[in-house]
């Protein structure tokens, strides 16, 4: 026994004879005080593991292995919008030039204005790269269903549905890459006992077994800081780099309930508001991750001199390193004033807006 809590008796423990340690804690949080000097004493001085990563050691590795692993095949990747998939797609195109074919999906639960804006911006970039907008099909298929964990499912299986007809149309591809990281293969794996599968992402599981192609995932041992940190080794725009992360299934699972055409159409002006606002007030910067929630409740309100019964609006702004863990961010009183005002002001049918103080955990970032 090495170490034990008020809580815990056997919070670490090493097998006698052998080099086997247990730990029934998370050093690799960053909440968990000395947990990287931890993590840094087993690898170095006890595993005698080397310190030789670096973002650009990271990119020269990768690049190599993708080329030797891909060879002269065709690649096709999902493209999101956010910051994982985009440093994997400048990767692989690092390594196999046009060879990388990407495909943009709108599934009609991106941000305001996003699909034409960030599709301008990957072909700036010099991708190969054709945008799907499947908005109907995805509302459709989405149509009366409430419970989380199903919209999370008709988001992906709609999402291969759509991929898997556009890919189709290109020939002979042999490889199906994805943005996954670390965090998304932690969150999705589900084990016996008390350790369990917390949400399951976009990126993990289903499209490459439903598609027959073998799977390449450049980014899946990096956290999200890691991530940024070789985007910018390679040259990505800071202004993309900096973009907070947004979920797979988009606005989805930021829309409490069933989703309809206006539900989406509502948030997507709520969240604009709010993210201009933080920008404007020079906090977006200081944010790791907002953005806005429509619940499923209406509450009686005044505007004018008349009564009205709409919808509250939750917003949520964390500060993180790797995503494992967040905590609420404690913005300034007079700009959460504004942003209430301004909503409840410019968007019809809304009538109430709250702030999420809750950190991660025992909250998730997401509502859903």
């Amino acid at each position: 026994l090495l170490a034990s809590t008020d809580d815990v008796e056997n919070a670490a423990f090493r097998i006698e004879g052998e080099t086997t340690y247990g730990i029934q804690f998370h050093p690799e949080v960053y909440h968990t005080q000395d947990g990287k000097q931890l993590l840094e004493n087993f690898l170095i001085h006890i595993a005698g593991i080397q310190q030789q990563w670096t973002p650009d050691s990271f990119v020269e590795m990768t690049v190599k292995d993708i080329r030797e692993t891909v060879g002269s095949e065709k690649v096709i990747l999902g493209l999101s919008g956010g910051v994982d998939s985009t440093v994997a797609a400048v990767l692989l195109h690092k390594a196999i030039g046009d060879r990388l074919h990407c495909i943009f999906v709108n599934n009609g639960l991106l941000r305001k204005n996003e699909f034409e804006s960030v599709l301008n911006q990957y072909e700036g970039m010099g991708l190969n790269v054709a945008g799907v907008d499947a908005s109907e099909q995805f509302l459709d298929g989405l149509k009366g269903e409430t419970d989380p964990e199903k919209k999370r499912k008709i988001i992906g299986n709609t999402f291969i549905d759509v991929f898997d007809a556009t890919s189709k149309k290109i020939k002979g591809v042999s490889w199906l890459a994805q943005g996954t990281i670390y965090p998304d293969v932690i969150e999705s794996i589900s084990v016996n006992g008390p350790s369990a599968t917390i949400k399951s992402h976009h990126n993990v599981g289903g499209l490459p077994d439903y598609m027959k192609l073998k799977l390449v995932e450049p980014l899946k041992m990096l956290f999200k800081d890691e991530v940024r940190r070789v985007g910018a080794s390679i040259g990505i725009d800071p202004q993309l780099l900096g973009r907070h992360p947004f979920p797979g299934p988009g606005l989805g699972i930021r829309i409490l309930g069933d989703i309809t055409a206006e539900k989406v159409r509502m948030l997507q002006e709520v969240d604009a508001i709010f993210i201009a606002g933080l920008k404007s007030w020079e906090l977006y910067d200081q944010v790791w991750q907002a953005g806005a929630m429509l619940l499923p409740v209406n509450s009686v309100g005044v505007m004018g001199d008349e009564r009205t019964y709409e919808k509250c609006v939750a917003l949520r702004a964390v500060q993180s390193t790797d995503g494992m863990t967040a905590d609420w961010v404690d913005l300034p009183y007079a700009f959460l004033q504004k942003m209430s005002n301004e909503i409840i002001n410019k968007v019809k049918g809304v009538n109430r807006v709250v702030y999420d103080i809750s950190s991660k955990p025992p909250a998730t970032i997401e509502w859903e």
